[in-house]
């Protein structure tokens, strides 16, 4: 237990400044994400636009990610994350300053969305992980949650701050200053601090990774862990973001005023820190499809208590911090087991796909809550299904069996631990 603790000390010594840079890059991809909410009313008003038009870009850059991150992935497995991280951080700066130049064309708005989906895949959430993940061992769990962090940072402060901006100094001044000021210090840390293990200096030639620990990419297509962990995490964004990009909306149908609900939304936000440092210290100790699957599946009751007729206002606050703290772990979960599960030999490349069922889940979300809404003229349905959905994903998780061992090495092309437990050690 000592050595471990040591080994530990040393990593965080010696990357600290990685995690935080890495977590300042991805506070700044997930920017729109979290406080797009803040823009949804001043949008209708202004262009007289129906939710669902205003929630569809995301959905764009969802299916661009789909189509396009396990390249990312592979990219980064074999020439590492901070060529691809700083233009990535550039590109989203100019990009989300450009959202407050749109004129109430839907044509733009949609081009608008496909140009800042391909540039966030230079900044996409395995950018930041494998970077981290490679750097880190024994305190790779806490490390991933300081690491993820960055977008419950974001969760926190953006709808405060967009709300604040759009009322001051109106919306499009708001992208801009979002843009500049947020993504601006992103840039600066990472320009200074994002340096991974296996980027090295500037080297042109691409990494031999045969030799590291883990599955090759036809092991992980067929492993039944990966393939659960994956399921569970589209479900889950699928939910969760819709929840997040809709809170505020939620929120002021239940009666709360627009400034009120964006300090809800920015305590769930708090509440998402503390999930990712709780759930961080916790998987480097305990079996980490316990923490995650219990974790994931307490999400539940951010959607059943907001339902009418169960909602009070001491139950939204409660919603509101369950629903931050929870929403602070899904990607830590899912790169931690990913890790584990799939060792670092392909890490990129296997995260890379999962990452495009993420955007995928991430840009439905919004755009099924938008569509149940003008539908039924509520959220209720909604709800329902994330409550339910949160369950079964909790499950999906709690059931994995235990990780591989990946101290021996890289498995052989036609071994799978997954499925013969009895071939490696069990962690």
């Amino acid at each position: 237990m000592t050595g471990t603790s040591h080994t530990a000390s040393q990593e965080w010594r010696a990357n600290w400044t990685l995690v935080l840079s890495a977590a300042a890059g991805f506070s700044f991809m997930s920017i729109m994400t979290t406080a797009m909410g803040a823009f949804i009313g001043p949008l209708v008003k202004e262009f007289g636009w129906s939710r669902t038009v205003v929630s569809m870009g995301l959905p764009i850059a969802g299916v661009l990610s789909v189509l396009l991150s396990p390249v990312v992935g592979l990219f980064i497995d074999r020439y590492g994350s901070r060529r691809l991280a700083i233009p990535g951080l550039v590109g989203m700066i100019v990009c989300t300053a450009a959202f407050g130049l749109i004129s109430g064309s839907v044509t733009q708005w949609v081009v608008l969305w496909a140009v800042y989906a391909l540039v966030s895949l230079a900044v996409t959430v395995s950018v930041w992980t494998a970077a981290v993940a490679r750097a880190f061992t024994a305190g790779r769990g806490l490390a991933l949650g300081l690491t993820l962090a960055g977008t419950a940072v974001a969760q926190a402060v953006a709808p405060v701050l967009a709300t604040w901006l759009i009322g001051a100094f109106g919306w499009r001044t708001a992208f801009v200053a979002i843009a500049f000021g947020w993504g601006g210090f992103a840039l600066l840390l990472c320009l200074l601090f994002f340096r991974a293990p296996s980027d090295g200096p500037a080297q042109a030639a691409a990494r031999d990774t045969s030799a590291e620990p883990g599955l090759t990419i036809p092991q992980a297509w067929r492993d039944p862990g990966l393939w659960r962990i994956a399921i569970s995490t589209f479900v889950l964004m699928v939910l969760t973001i819709g929840l997040l990009i809709h809170q505020i909306p939620i929120l002021v149908e239940a009666g709360v005023t627009p400034e009120r609900a964006a300090l809800l939304a920015g305590a769930g936000g708090l509440a998402g820190i503390l999930g990712k440092l709780v759930t961080g210290v916790l998987v480097d100790r305990f079996r980490a499809n316990w923490v995650g699957g219990v974790t994931l599946g307490f999400t539940a009751f951010a959607f059943l208590l907001l339902l009418d007729g169960v909602r009070t206002p001491a139950l939204i606050v409660a919603a509101m911090l369950i629903n931050g703290y929870s929403a602070g772990t899904k990607l830590q979960i899912c790169s931690y087991l990913t890790s584990r599960y799939g060792g670092l030999r392909n890490f990129g490349t296997i995260f890379g796909f999962i990452g495009s069922l993420t955007a995928l889940g991430s840009a439905l979300g919004p755009l099924l809550a938008g569509m149940v809404y003008d539908r039924t003229g509520g959220y209720e349905p909604f709800l329902i299904a994330g409550t339910i959905g949160c369950v079964f994903c909790g499950l999906l998780i709690v059931s994995l069996p235990r990780y591989p061992d990946w101290n021996e090495g890289p498995v052989r092309d036609d071994e799978s631990p997954a499925a013969d437990p009895n071939m490696r050690g069990l962690a």
